[in-house]
């Protein structure tokens, strides 16, 4: 079998691992200070706070944010049920804005015409790692005095117009993911960079129970300190483990990506011309970090796209359908009736993600082409 996916892990993050065990730091320690300087390095931002995953990342910049109830974001129905589900959770309601169908991410035109007056902020998501159009976005923000919050949650190592992806260009708070199917992984886990201290000062607060002095603070202290709690926060916290794992791969990710890239090139060549396969192309201001690849059946249904798939994973090739079209999951039809947008349905109905991971051989990526090839042309 030949998988979706598969983290790369090696015998620095055991190294890393044991020496934080080691240390008496297990949670929310100096291991996760040392991922969160590292990682707002990486991206160029001036801060970055570790939380437990993407979605409650999300969730406490949107409360950074002010955003609450009786307000609406404007986001994108084409992604994981997540980014929507974190607006919910922060009391608001997500207002869809359908895609592009040659990028798979949100088209800013219909972003701006989704905005009403109890519209607070647009959630831009940079599909499968693919860097939404910020510029754009940003600008219809600027318009309306509304907040740009990015779901990068695939994106970490993406740039657009030469910034790396979470450098707050454009927006003042961007939401990475580290889940196994992430580049950069610590198992589950996340992190939000922001260029404003008073922005990080709050998030600090908000993902661990509003604590005024952190374990941290009171451990190294030479003197008695008790802390108070002045703001209601939640226990969003990254443990000391998931950040010393996340510190190695972190050391690897430009390698990684240029692996994911090399393995996507090749698919890319191989599925070039097909009838019926479809790659993506790279926009020219963006590089992708391939963190998914995603290639359309072209005129194809979502029963014909199934078949497809059963064909693969019956040759021992794992697949997997494209994003989700969140309005169709039956927890919105019931919360908020039925909504169209067709080119989000489409994309779903038609896209498979295929194999990409950094330890493919080359046999392992050839079997994957001749496989695809074969069935794509049964349809």
């Amino acid at each position: 079998m030949i998988p979706l996916a598969k983290p790369e892990m090696g015998e620095e993050e055991i190294a890393l691992v044991a020496d934080t065990i080691r240390s008496g730091w297990i949670t929310q320690g100096p291991r996760v200070a040392e991922f969160e300087a590292a990682f707002a390095a990486k991206v160029g931002a001036a801060h970055a706070v570790a939380t437990s995953n993407c979605t409650t990342a999300l969730h406490l910049s949107l409360l950074a944010a002010g955003i609450g109830p009786g307000d609406e974001v404007v986001v994108s129905p084409h992604s994981f049920i997540a980014s929507a589900n974190a607006i919910l959770h922060a009391g608001a309601r997500p207002v869809f804005a359908d895609i592009k169908a040659e990028t798979l991410n949100m088209d800013p035109r219909l972003a701006e015409a989704a905005v009403t007056p109890r519209t607070r902020a647009i959630l831009a998501i940079h599909q499968v790692g693919r860097p939404a159009e910020l510029e754009e976005l940003g600008a219809i923000c600027a318009r309306h005095k509304l907040a740009l919050i990015e779901d990068a949650a695939c994106a970490a190592g993406s740039t657009y117009r030469g910034r790396p992806i979470g450098g707050n260009a454009h927006s003042p708070l961007v939401c990475f993911s580290f889940h196994p199917r992430k580049i950069v992984s610590t198992g589950d886990g996340g992190m939000i960079t922001t260029g404003d201290e008073a922005l990080a000062q709050k998030l600090r607060l908000l993902r661990q129970h509003g604590m005024s002095v952190n374990d941290r603070q009171r451990h190294q202290s030479r003197t008695v300190m008790a802390e108070t709690y002045p703001i209601l926060g939640f226990n969003y916290r990254l443990t000391d483990v998931q950040a010393a794992i996340g510190l190695a791969q972190l050391r690897r990710l430009d390698g990684m990506i240029g692996r994911r890239r090399e393995i996507a090139a090749r698919y890319d060549a191989a599925f070039a011309g097909s009838a019926r396969l479809m790659p993506f192309a790279e926009p020219a201001d963006c590089r992708w970090n391939q963190q998914t690849y995603l290639v359309r059946l072209t005129g194809t249904t979502g029963a014909a796209r199934d078949g497809f798939m059963q064909g693969l994973l019956d040759e021992g090739i794992a697949s997997r359908r494209g994003i989700m079209s969140i309005h169709r999951e039956p927890c919105y039809v019931e919360r908020f009736g039925p909504q169209s947008f067709p080119v989000s349905e489409q994309a779903s109905d038609q896209c498979v993600c295929l194999p990409l991971y950094t330890q493919m051989t080359d046999a392992d990526i050839e079997s994957v082409i001749a496989v695809v090839r074969r069935h794509a042309a049964r349809l």
